[in-house]
């Protein structure tokens, strides 16, 4: 069951005509800069907005066609906007049981909702209005509130935008622990490249109303003709898993595709899949292969690509293993290894980290 989408839709000068298709399951990030149409191509999604001409189908669920339109309520969406958009004279618990009657199995107004409180960490705030919250708590009930409201698809329009940087760090584990826990196509908004490198599965980048790019995040993360892979915080982004934990070291040895790599110990057992970042700036490279070193993970590779980035940096892209990896460097350090594509390379890894 895919998410396909085929949307005209004009709005003043501005046009956007996009189509693409999202994964059944998993998190497809919609990326681009602000007027885009990001926004307005959710809404119409989402039945809010009527385009002029458009197919929207979820799985065998045809939402719009021709001159076929399903009403925004019969479409069983779950809407997150950039504002909590709590009811204010409600309590969290009754924000959260309003949620739970609108789902499709609402005779058990109580079903799922202490799960969904756990998965949140709510159970202190049941009590509390919405007044008396943090922004980042807001927003973890009114994404609980829309999960228990068993949508077919999720739709998050910048979540994090109005939040500030520590709301922002608090959050981003609970979005993606709901976008796994939810089982259904999520369609995230966002022009912040770092969201998009934690909670992407899928990347769809708009530009002037129209599609860029699309694909699996790992694979657009790291193509040095769009913005990801040119940013001070590019990463590279790839799937393992926890081979074992050496216990007198406090160390998690992990399979992938880029080759074993060690963090720090990890609770989660042998087996347990893991997503893993790599910021390009903690990659170096050497034509050698170190000896004697404090840097724990070293992996072989070639050279595949190296764009200037601005006056003093450059981006190489390695090919190491199945996988592909970024790595920042000054302009003046590429120069010196006199590196071209091909060449052989050692990439030190200062730190990796387990996104989940």
């Amino acid at each position: 069951m895919t998410v396909a989408i085929d949307i005209c839709h004009q709005q003043g000068d501005f046009t956007l005509d996009i189509r693409f298709a999202a994964p059944a399951r998993g998190v497809t990030v919609l990326f681009g800069p602000s007027g885009c149409g990001k926004t307005t191509l959710l809404r119409c999604i989402a039945g809010l907005t009527r385009a002029r001409r458009a197919v929207v189908r979820l799985g065998e669920h045809c939402w719009q066609d021709g001159a076929h339109f399903t009403p925004v309520h019969q479409r069983g969406v779950g809407y997150v906007f950039q504002e909590a958009s709590l009811f204010v004279h409600k309590s969290v618990r009754d924000n959260l049981l309003y949620g739970r009657r609108r789902a499709p199995d609402a005779r058990d107004a109580d079903g799922g909702i202490e799960d969904i409180i756990g998965l949140f960490e709510l159970g202190d705030l049941l009590a509390r209005m919405p007044a008396t919250l943090s922004g980042g708590q807001r927003q973890r009930v009114a994404i609980a509130r829309a999960l228990l409201a068993r949508p077919r698809l999720l739709l998050m329009d910048e979540p994090l935008a109005a939040l500030d940087v520590a709301s922002k760090r608090e959050i981003i584990p609970f979005l993606d622990a709901a976008a796994r826990r939810a089982a259904i196509p999520v369609l995230y908004v966002t022009h912040a490249i770092q969201e998009a490198g934690r909670l992407a599965d899928h990347i769809v980048m708009l530009e002037g109303g129209r599609l860029r790019a699309a694909g699996p995040a790992r694979d657009l993360l790291a193509r040095l003709d769009l913005p990801f892979a040119r940013d001070d915080e590019a990463e590279s982004v790839l799937e393992g898993r926890i081979v074992r934990h050496d216990e007198r070291w406090g160390l998690t040895y992990l399979h992938s595709a880029l080759g074993p790599l060690v963090v720090a110990r990890r609770a989660e057992p042998p087996g347990h899949a893991v997503r893993i970042q790599i910021l390009a700036r903690d990659v170096s490279l050497t034509r050698v292969q170190p000896q004697q070193t404090s840097i724990q993970n070293i992996l072989s590779g070639h050279v595949e690509r190296i764009e200037t980035v601005g006056q003093t940096a450059a981006m190489v892209l390695l090919g190491a293993g199945e996988e592909r990896l970024l790595a920042r460097l000054t302009r003046k350090a590429v120069a010196e290894l006199a590196l071209r594509p091909g060449d052989p390379i050692f990439a030190q890894i200062k730190s990796v980290a387990v996104l989940r």
